[in-house]
């Protein structure tokens, strides 16, 4: 299992423990069945909402966009939620070679500490709307278009439940990166 987790993501970096780097597989894995029932919902045929189609066609917002918006929405969400390996692996220190001109140097902490703190925050957003999804409001505190009854409900709500414990995943693994990539510079400076 190992090995083809270090040839899916890279080499586990140096100092990492073994809770941080399955910590970041589960952030990595957070958005996952959240885009895969958007993909089933919206675009296929798969019955996870009390909707008619055409007015689905016609609305606004989230609910709604063309299949190429779907698609798109979900992978860029993996992709962005993928980033995360790179807290732990050695890509996530190094830059890749083949990246132009900073290729083989060493990625400055602030390079991904600074955009790993911003996103976790801004992903804190998914707990507050999870409750207002609750109250069967948006987040913008408006009424939800979103219907779902019974097993669908059910469905939904093992699909998105783990999308809120991205953000609190993410801060930790920003926090555990900062202070093990801080801590050899700060001995240093205190000799």
């Amino acid at each position: 299992m190992a090995g083809l987790a270090e040839r899916f993501h890279g080499a586990t970096a140096a100092g990492v423990p073994r809770w941080a780097v399955w910590t970041a597989y589960a952030t990595a894995l957070t958005a996952l069945p959240s885009a895969l029932w958007r993909i089933a919902a919206m675009i296929g045929d798969v019955p996870l909402l009390e909707v008619d189609r055409a007015a689905l066609a016609e609305a606004s917002g989230l609910e709604a966009g063309p299949w190429w918006y779907i698609i798109a929405l979900s992978v860029v969400s993996e992709g962005l939620a993928f980033l995360a390996v790179g807290l732990v692996t050695v890509w996530g220190e190094v830059w890749p070679r083949w990246i132009p001109v900073l290729g083989g140097r060493r990625v400055p902490v602030a390079a991904a500490v600074v955009p790993a703190a911003l996103g976790a925050s801004a992903l804190m957003v998914f707990p507050y709307a999870m409750v207002m999804y609750t109250f069967g409001m948006g987040i913008d505190g408006e009424p939800t278009r979103l219907v779902v009854n019974g097993w669908q409900e059910a469905v939904f709500w093992v699909a998105y439940a783990p999308i809120a414990l991205w953000g609190p995943l993410l801060a930790v693994l920003t926090v555990h990166y900062a202070r093990r990539r801080s801590a050899p510079a700060l001995a240093a400076a205190l000799r």
